[in-house]
């Protein structure tokens, strides 16, 4: 397959940045500190290594310039290096990071926080999402006295054994403490409800995201999410991961008017600095502090949970977010770009192959097959010639950094895109177009079918 495009411009080299990718598979577990950022997640040697970004754009080992959509697993809302971000950290920093005591940043990040989330009584800080999901799992089954977890059927919640011991990646979690999750459907109250019957008196909580990119919570859903929590005595918890600072800087549970007794937050709370947090109301997160005759529980104790650094860049993030309004420029952008997606599809007669789809702030893309059923196979065929036109992206998700430019170059980039895959789809297979093995699940039992040797 020659290395020009249709267009007769020369596609992107990544010498380097395979090279790079090679020396991280030897020494690195997956070739990443993420499975999304894998290797396996992108067309075979067409991973960039990246260097540097700012706003939208990034710039690989290679020297290459992609105009980046995802922004850091969604957890940068207000473009990569945004200086008021940046300028605080440094100011903070500068002083110190990590002391023997609490500094005062801790206390004005508390502040900041439960104004912006008036269900909350109290808040602890931690550095990843996983350590508060299963933080909050732990005080509610200390709550209630109960083991059950009751999983709403999203993509993830967490890297701990409550969570992994229910995907395919289960290996290593013991069975009994899988046996202690059960799932049940989006949008079904019923299958809830079945789920509580089923469990009579033994389930400790319900956590679910109230929203997610491509599914809005039907009318009075989450309400009878919470009435049944109620009702049996189990605690309701909000994974606010995506939907905080996305959807509002309140989250969630602001925007639908249902308040969660814990909440779950992180990812653009820092713009890409590491920082989360578990919320809720005083009468639970007080079993893990000093003001309880109860038994305490070991709600979370981190060693980097208070350095100055995040909560300097939280504080920042909540300032950008009261003075600029950054969801409705995600918002405007988003808009823009899906209906020009989708127009471009239309018009090379393949929309019911290639469709952006979701929330404006939070977009992702659906490829299928000639059959019309969703593939890999095609889905690495379009990050292929994203990636040859200068577009980096597992989705559309955009941020207030993305530029009216920014989305001119996209389109242009997908409307290139787009017609090989109509050439693709036209000759019923990615045979011929496709230069390396598809893309496969992140979370599978198996290396196969993306088996990466240490050579590769």
């Amino acid at each position: 397959m020659s290395n020009a495009r249709d267009d007769g411009s020369a596609r992107p080299s990544f010498t380097r940045s395979n090279e790079l990718q090679s020396r991280l598979n030897r020494l690195v577990p997956g070739g990443a500190h993420t499975y999304a950022r894998g290797p396996d997640q992108y067309p075979d040697f067409m991973a960039p290594v990246l260097v540097r970004g700012s706003g939208a754009r990034v710039w690989d080992a290679d020297g290459n310039n992609f105009i980046e959509y995802g922004m850091g697993l969604r957890s940068v809302t207000l473009g990569h290096g945004y200086r008021p971000v940046v300028n605080a950290v440094c100011a903070a920093i500068a002083d110190g990071t990590n002391f023997s005591r609490p500094t005062d940043l801790e206390l004005q990040a508390a502040e900041d926080f439960l104004e912006l989330v008036p269900a909350a009584d109290m808040v602890k800080f931690a550095k990843n999402g996983s350590d508060v999901t299963t933080a909050a799992v732990r005080l509610a089954r200390a709550v209630t006295g109960r083991e059950m977890v009751a999983i709403c059927n999203q993509p993830f919640f967490s890297v701990d054994d409550w969570f992994i011991g229910t995907t395919a990646m289960n290996s290593g979690v013991p069975t009994d403490i899988g046996a202690k999750s059960a799932g049940f459907a989006f949008n079904d109250l019923a299958s809830l409800a079945a789920l509580f019957d089923r469990n009579d008196g033994q389930i400790a909580c319900v956590i679910l995201e109230a929203a997610t990119a491509t599914a809005e919570p039907e009318p009075s859903f989450l309400q009878g999410v919470r009435a049944l929590c109620d009702r049996h005595g189990a605690l309701l918890i909000f994974d606010e991961m995506i939907t905080g600072f996305r959807w509002s800087a309140g989250g969630a549970q602001s925007l639908y008017s249902v308040e969660p007794d814990l909440s779950c937050w992180g990812k653009a709370m820092g713009n890409g600095f590491p920082i989360s947090a578990l919320a809720g109301k005083r009468e639970y997160m007080d079993l893990g502090g000093l003001n309880t005759d109860r038994e305490r529980v070991f709600l979370l104790s981190t060693t980097h949970g208070p350095e100055r650094g995040g909560l300097a860049a939280f504080r920042a993030v909540v300032h950008a977010y009261a003075t600029e309004d950054p969801i409705s420029h995600m918002v405007r952008s988003g808009q823009r770009l899906a209906e020009g997606v989708n127009r471009a599809a239309a018009e090379l007669g393949i929309a019911d192959y290639v469709q952006v789809m979701g929330r404006p702030s939070c977009l992702v893309f659906v490829t299928r097959d000639p059959e019309r059923q969703p593939s890999q196979e095609f889905r690495t065929l379009f990050l292929q010639e994203l990636l040859s036109g200068g577009v980096l992206g597992q989705s559309f998700v955009t941020s207030a950094a993305h530029t009216p430019t920014d989305i001119t170059d996209t389109l242009e980039a997908t409307r290139g895109a787009l017609q090989i895959y109509s050439r693709a789809i036209e000759a019923g297979s990615v045979a011929g177009f496709l230069r390396g093995r598809p893309v496969a699940p992140a979370l599978r039992r198996y290396a196969a079918p993306r088996r990466i040797g240490v050579a590769d």
